[in-house]
Parts: C-alpha cells; structure tokens; sequence
C-alpha cells in the first residue's frame, strides 16, 4: 500500500522525491506517444481483432488510466491535499487498478500463448477474440470491485489536525485489515506462478518446435523465445520489489514498530511502487513485438490471399482462352463440315 508520512507540514523534495521525478516524467513523456503509437499500430495497421490485440488494447487502457495519476502522485509527495478527498480516493484507485490490471492481463496473454502452442487443435475452441473480450470485462470489474476499500483509507486519519494528505497518510485502522493484504499477496503470487509454469511450458514448446524443423527461420533467431522470457523478467522485477515491502509495512504498521523503522519502510515502499510503474513501459516492448509480429502476419496473409486471387484469375483467363480456342476450333470444323456439304 503507499503509505504514510511524517506529520511535518513543510515541504522538502529529499532523495525519494528526486527518484520519483527521474522514473515518472520518463514515464509519463514516453509513455503517452507509445500508447498512441500502439492505437495507431491496432486499429490503422494489423487492423485484425484476434486474442492478442483484444488483451493489448485493455493493456494500453489500464496503462493511459495510471499516466492520469503520475501527475498528482508527484505533486502529493509531503504536500497538503487541497483537491478533495473523493478526487484522491479516484486518483489512488487509479493506481492499484494498474497494478492489479497489469498483473492480471499478463497473466492472460502468458496463458493464451501457452494454450495456443501446447492445444493447437483444441485451442481453436478455446480461444477467440469474443472470448478473450470477456475475460477483460471480468477483469475489469473484478480489478474496479476490489479497489472500493482504498475509498476508506483516510477514514479516521491519524493526524488530530484538518490537514489532508494523498497517495499516504492513511488511518491506523487501515493496517487492521489484513484481508486487503492477503487478496494482493494471493492474486500476485497466484498470478507469478502461472507466468512462470506458462512461459517455461512455452520457451520448452518452441525450442522442441526448433529441434524438429531445423530449417525454419523464424524458430531459428530464437526471438520468441527471447520476448516470453524478457516479458517474464520484466513482470517479477516491476512486481516483487512492491509486495515484499507491501507485506513488511503492513506487519510494522500492525505491530507498531518504532519510528525509525518504520520511515525506512516507508522509503522502500515509495521506491518499490516506482518500479512497478516502470511495468508501463515495459509493457511498450509487449505491444512493439506482439503487434509486429500480428503486423506481419497480416501482410503475409495479405500476399498470401493476393497470390491465390491473381492465381485464379490467371486459371480463370486460362480456362477462357481455352475455351476460346475450343470454339473457334468446332467453328472452323463445323465451317468446312458445311462447305463440304453444300450448306454454304
């Protein structure tokens, strides 16, 4: 969870300050051209709607939600909140549901990949665009169902004082509640398990694909392989980091440890949440190579069904001038058939 913070009311940009400014404006900057890009990549270009793009498309949603909090998070580091309470709430709700968003549509994409290549034929039932938009419904209102206890997590604040805080500074009786900790250690570890068994079922798949067609080029360069274990890396570094000091600031904060303590926790959970941002632009990487490769598989189907037209039309002007040839020919016999016998 973010966290609070000393009850000192001025405001001093100290060192996590500067390391949220140096992750977030990256973030932010390039961040919004690669969603655009990626809209401009989906609809103008692969113009296809198949499993991947369904998931990529709910991925660019969930992260252009989290660039529309960075802003106010940056602004709210020990800063006084003087745009309400329920715009906070939203913005903080915004926050969680990209973490929880992300981490459940990788997870989607790891097993739709894995069904693909391990079911070929069954795959063909189990997975189709309709279905893969259900799955994001259920996700997005599980994600959105799910995010309602953030709205009470000012309630009862601890400081006596009218002042208000965002993004931190959250009521004792917040660390109480261990069912929020237990649903996000649960569904993360849960979610971590299955992006393992996944993408070591899928690197085993392609590389005994690779074994018995030696000759293929596109298993060849092993760049499958290199995008199923980059995206695997990249969703434990962004991911473990937060629900470790997630769990060991939740224990503090229960058991009341000293001061000291508790603000060293406080600096790694600050830091493990940038880092879990950072998943945004990891994500960029997702959409470059699974939207290439849907790009190419658009063109080559393309070729493919110009190749067959021009095909059939040169069977098709085959076939006419034979029947031409064919006609002109019983013309030409019937012709001297007729002069033979005095008809002409």
């Amino acid at each position: 969870m973010t966290l609070g913070m000393s009850s000192n009311s001025s405001y001093n940009c100290d060192w996590v300050c500067w390391i949220q400014w140096c992750m977030y404006v990256p973030i932010l900057v390039a961040g919004l051209p690669l969603n655009l890009a990626a809209l401009w990549q989906l609809y103008f270009r692969v113009r296809r709607r198949s499993e991947s793009t369904v998931y990529l498309t709910n991925l660019i949603i969930n992260d252009s939600l989290l660039m529309l909090s960075l802003p106010f998070k940056i602004h709210a580091y020990k800063k006084h909140w003087t745009l309400g309470r329920t715009f906070c709430t939203l913005l903080e709700s915004l926050l969680y549901v990209n973490i929880y968003g992300s981490i459940m549509l990788s997870v989607c994409i790891a097993v739709d990949r894995y069904v693909a290549l391990q079911f070929p034929f069954a795959a063909r039932r189990l997975r189709s665009p309709r279905k893969a938009g259900l799955v994001c419904v259920v996700i997005w209102m599980v994600v959105f169902g799910c995010s309602t206890p953030i709205y009470k997590l000012h309630d009862n604040p601890e400081n006596s004082t009218n002042t208000s805080y965002c993004f931190q500074h959250f009521s004792q009786s917040t660390w109480k509640k261990s069912g929020i900790l237990v649903a996000m250690e649960t569904v993360f570890c849960s979610s971590a398990m299955v992006m393992v068994f996944c993408s070591v079922r899928v690197v085993q798949i392609l590389r005994d694909l690779r074994a018995r067609n030696p000759g293929d080029a596109k298993l060849l360069n092993n760049k499958s392989v290199k995008i199923v274990l980059s995206n695997l890396v990249v969703f434990l570094t962004c991911f473990i980091p937060y629900h470790i000091a997630a769990l060991m600031y939740f224990h503090a904060k229960s058991q009341i440890w000293n001061t000291k303590a508790i603000d060293q926790l406080r600096y790694f959970i600050h830091i493990s949440i940038c880092i879990s941002n950072v998943n945004c632009l990891a994500d960029g990487a997702c959409y470059y190579f699974i939207l290439k490769e849907n790009l190419h598989s658009v063109q080559r189907e393309r070729r493919m069904a110009v190749q067959g037209r021009e095909l059939r039309i040169r069977e098709s002007k085959t076939h006419t001038f034979k029947e031409m040839c064919n006609c002109t020919f019983k013309a030409t016999e019937k012709m001297e058939i007729c002069v033979d016998t005095g008809f002409t």
